[in-house]
């Protein structure tokens, strides 16, 4: 793996994670909008919305550079949809990122023809 794939790959986990937790937080301020004076829901749509489009930009990035097939990139892009999806996108790309490290470095040191 080249250095630009893993950090297209670090930058789709880096920003998974707060896009995840921002959609329950976004639907608490809506619950909270409609039960109390409390307000949040304009700050925290701008702020889950930027995070959702980081984390497309970032994941279309990722994609390129992997040459996943459309079917992984496609699981990718609906774990964002559902709350707390991104955690599992995020634990799912750390296990892949860690395997192709072991791999490259198994290449690099002739142990197996990976």
């Amino acid at each position: 793996m080249d250095i630009k794939t893993a950090a297209a790959l670090h930058r789709l986990r880096l920003v998974s994670i707060p896009e995840a937790i921002s959609f329950p937080i976004l639907l608490v301020c809506s619950v909270l909008k409609r039960t109390t004076d409390f307000n949040g829901v304009p700050v925290m749509g701008w702020v889950h919305a930027i995070l959702f489009l980081a984390y497309v930009v970032f994941l279309l990035d990722a994609w390129n550079r992997t040459k996943w097939p459309w079917k992984t990139a496609a699981v990718y892009f609906l774990l964002a949809i559902p709350p707390f999806g991104g955690l599992f996108a995020e634990r799912k790309l750390k296990r892949e990122a860690e395997a192709a490290v072991i791999a490259s470095r198994a290449r690099r040191e002739g142990v197996v023809n990976a």
